[in-house]
């Protein structure tokens, strides 16, 4: 894992996650263990757009799956509509450790996003949920913004969903705290992310 992201991951401090929060995650983590139990677990994160929240969710959940040497998890995310990975999420990403490889420059562009040299990178483009490039069935289904988890009541496909949202950084587009913002939601999913993993796999620690 390249030395940046572990460095922040190493320091991110999940005691301070609110109860409510982690009674949340902590249920999510139950059910990535069991799948885990019979074989590859796939988490698709979704949202409105597939342009913030859940590009986010996406590469911190795949990146503290590999972290904690959980390489049976397969992560994704898509939208009830597409539209675009909004530019100031991959500044985000790569001003953290990330290395980001354009690999076309449409209007909807597709990224190669690397977290380690050793894993192969998240391909990121945004998407409906249901694309072909996304599971079609046997997922869990992580709904990130409230609109999607209203407007999906039934995730096609999935079998489960379980909401765990967050607030839109786009409330901060074009003000002076836009940096700020978008750096904070992403620290605050990474820090969620590995509080996951760390239940999956280290459940006695939460036992006890």
């Amino acid at each position: 894992m390249f030395d940046q992201i572990r460095e922040l991951i190493v320091g991110l401090d999940t005691s301070g996650i609110p109860d409510e929060r982690k009674l949340l995650l902590d249920n999510l983590a139950g059910h990535v263990r069991a799948k885990l139990a019979h074989g590859r677990v796939a988490l698709s994160f979704i949202c409105t757009h597939n342009s913030r929240r859940s590009h986010l969710g996406q590469i911190w959940a795949q990146t503290m799956a590999a972290f904690h040497g959980l390489t049976a998890v397969d992560c994704y995310s898509g939208g009830t509509e597409a539209t675009a990975l909004f530019p100031k999420v991959a500044e985000t990403l790569e001003n953290q450790g990330f290395q980001l490889i354009q690999l076309s420059k449409a209007p909807n562009p597709v990224y190669a996003i690397r977290y380690s040299n050793d894993f192969q990178p998240v391909i990121a483009f945004s998407k409906t949920y249901d694309h072909p490039f996304n599971p079609r069935s046997g997922f869990i289904a992580v709904m990130t913004c409230d609109s999607a988890n209203e407007a999906c009541p039934v995730v096609f496909g999935a079998d489960m969903r379980v909401p765990i949202l967050y607030l839109d950084p786009k409330v901060s587009d074009g003000s002076p705290q836009m940096d700020s913002v978008y750096a904070g939601r992403s620290l605050q999913i990474a820090r969620e992310m590995k509080y996951l993993f760390e239940s999956v796999a280290n459940p006695a620690d939460r036992l006890s």
